[in-house]
């Protein structure tokens, strides 16, 4: 499911300045000014400290990674017990190829997972649920994705971004006693906001939500595309447009979020999509045609629907994360053991050179995967940080390194990795699923928010404190007094916060308690204040245009979660070298060797690219003057 890529609510009530949207956006293009104000309505001010934040602003804070965060040995023995339970029973019971040839998880299957309370994992005990942290809930996908990616999609979206989620966030607790009680009984959820014309735009939803005259029931009506558990679902939320509101003089589009049965008339699910991979997903079109939604199941405030669907995602997403290593891990094992075993001109392929350069890779790239996914766990169990960045960027690095792996691994594996798994069983091999694992992580780098939405949501973060201290100079209804004294005050920040990142990173830290690793925490704090220069002087290069430039903005993004990955998988080896000895250490210092070696590359392209002449050759494509290239194929569809 894609999502718009901004997360938060500015703070109007507060009366602070902001950008001026409209021009942002550029004259008459009225649907992209709506969009723009309706996400920077849904964006809420950070309350904590956040550690992407600072990056962005050039600060390396070191405290929040030194020592790493690590689970209770109480908390990680609840978590073993429930998910050692199920991994038992998967193993005896489930067939993961079977689910992908059939695109069907077993009844029984399902009905045992019930029984186990797999469905309220995340639900307060208070509620009847399981009550798991964020980190044991995690360690479950993680295992369960490295098994059947389909069986961790029906846990994952039905209490990452389902029902409980939100409804723990943002219900009343008539709500909360009424529903959550309900998953323990196996009761099973899904999330509806994408439709077929809007993805990452919410600003052109058509499905709407009217209330009735007397004020007890809204009338919902519309159609919702790749539900997620929603054909097989009981509950679920869905985002509907409320009546619009005035805001500062100018009708504004509200959006809403509504907890819905699915045995209510008028609902239908007509279609079960069907995908590259994740064969036993259960996602499908469902229609709406006056469903009678009682009015107490209108989920926080009518207007609040978006910043609800966008702050529940920001926790839903770490569960990408989580999964993403489980495959990688997978694939380690798959790669290790047949690098070792197959014999090719007298020597393992893992030690040809083209192998060792794949499994290092694999290696180090799984290890940062984990620490990021722990690291990201562990801070929203303390809850003591905003974690949107941090959850952004674990998304972002960990579904970009696991299709990476896979194709790796794929490529090892030779024939064998493009071989099915029951295929190879037939014929008397190990099964290894590694053609699975490829068509299954796929999707990884466009649900929950693309690559390319969370690039521009890291951007809009980025760059927030920036247009806080701007916006009243980009406003155009401020006054040139209230403008000259604002550039008064810009002056004055800037004049020393520029200066302390240039000479900040001559500043020596030793980072003693790193040992070996301690050079990588330097270049980490030598290379935030580069990022933080660099997107400041292009603001300042590009203005209100910024936007438009995703490319050059795509790499400082880049640039900055692998940053964040250097810094989290330092941070893990360390508290894992009295366990494992040296060898996390030598791990997370090759990842930082390869994550160095991209951080630079992507600083270099910001000068020396091929963006203009990329935008040229695009824009001709679409305009249809290569078409000419496109003959000789049997055509499909229409011209459009």
């Amino acid at each position: 499911m894609t999502i718009n890529h901004t997360n938060h609510q500015t703070d109007q009530e507060n009366g602070e300045d902001q950008l001026d949207l409209a021009a942002a956006a550029g004259a008459g293009n009225e649907s992209k000014r709506q969009a723009l104000e309706m996400t920077e309505l849904a964006r809420d001010n950070y309350q904590l400290p956040s550690f992407g934040k600072q990056l962005f602003n050039g600060h390396f804070d070191s405290q929040h990674l030194i020592p790493f965060p690590s689970q209770s040995e109480e908390d990680k023995k609840i978590g073993d017990k429930i998910s050692n339970e199920l991994i038992g029973y998967l193993k005896e019971n489930l067939d993961p190829e079977e689910v992908d040839a059939t695109r069907s998880i077993p009844s029984h299957v399902i009905e045992k997972m019930k029984q186990m309370g797999i469905f309220a994992l995340k639900i307060p005990k208070e509620y009847n649920g399981l009550g798991l942290s964020q980190t044991n809930y995690c360690r479950l996908v993680m295992k369960v994705a490295s098994y059947c990616g389909a069986t961790a999609v029906l846990i994952s979206a039905h209490q990452s971004i389902g029902v409980p989620q939100p409804l723990k966030m943002f219900g009343t607790e008539e709500q909360k006693k009424k529903f959550l009680p309900r998953f323990r009984k196996g009761a099973i959820s899904a999330f509806a906001l994408t439709e077929p014309e809007i993805g990452s735009d919410p600003a052109q939803m058509s499905s709407t939500a009217t209330l009735s005259e007397d004020g007890t029931f809204y009338i919902l009506n519309g159609r919702k595309l790749w539900c997620t558990n929603g054909t097989v679902a009981d509950i679920i939320v869905v985002m509907a447009q409320t009546a619009p509101k005035m805001i500062k003089g100018k009708e504004s589009k509200q959006i809403s979020a509504f907890i819905v049965e699915m045995n209510t008339p008028g609902i239908e699910v007509v279609h079960r999509c069907e995908f590259m991979g994740l064969g036993g997903i259960y996602n499908g079109l469902i229609n709406f045609t006056n469903v009678k939604i009682p009015a107490e199941n209108l989920l926080w405030e009518e207007g609040k629907g978006l910043r609800l669907a966008l702050a529940t995602i920001n926790v839903g997403r770490l569960t990408l994360p989580a999964a993403c290593t489980g495959a990688a891990k997978q694939s380690l094992s798959i790669a290790r053991r047949w690098g070792a075993s197959r014999i090719q001109w007298g020597m393992p392929i893992g030690l040809h050179e083209s192998g060792r350069e794949k499994i290092a890779y694999i290696a180090a790239t799984t290890l940062a995967m984990e620490a990021v996914t722990w690291l990201t766990c562990a801070w929203a169990d303390e809850k003591k940080v905003d974690i949107r960045i941090e959850a952004a960027m674990a998304k972002l690095f960990c579904s970009e390194s696991i299709w990476k792996i896979a194709d790796l691994t794929m490529q090892l594996r030779g024939g064998r990795g493009y071989e099915k798994g029951r295929s190879l069983k037939a014929r008397g091999e190990t099964p290894f699923p590694v053609e699975r694992i490829m068509r299954d992580c796929r999707i990884n780098t466009i649900l929950e928010g693309s690559s390319e939405i969370m690039r521009l949501f890291l951007t809009r973060e980025a760059i927030d404190s920036h247009l806080k201290r701007s916006g009243i100079l980009l406003n155009a209804k401020t006054s040139i007094f209230q403008k000259t004294k604002g550039l008064a005050g810009l002056i004055k920040f800037y004049s020393v916060w520029y200066p302390k990142q240039i000479f900040g990173s001559f500043k020596a830290e030793s980072y003693s308690e790193m040992g070996e690793l301690a050079c990588h925490f330097r270049f980490i704090k030598k290379q935030a204040h580069k990022l933080a220069r660099k997107l400041f002087s292009l603001m300042i290069r590009y203005r209100h245009r910024l936007e438009r430039k995703q490319m050059l903005l795509g790499r400082l993004m880049d640039i900055a979660t692998d940053l964040f990955a250097m810094a989290a998988a330092c941070s893990y080896a360390k508290s894992l070298e009295k366990s494992e000895g040296k060898t996390p250490v030598e791990l997370a210092g090759f990842f930082c060797t390869i994550a160095t070696r991209r951080i630079q590359n992507n600083f270099n392209a910001l000068n020396d690219n091929d963006d203009k002449q990329v935008n040229e050759i695009a824009k001709k494509t679409i305009e249809k003057s290569y078409r000419w290239l496109e003959k000789d194929i049997v055509w499909m569809g229409d011209d459009t």
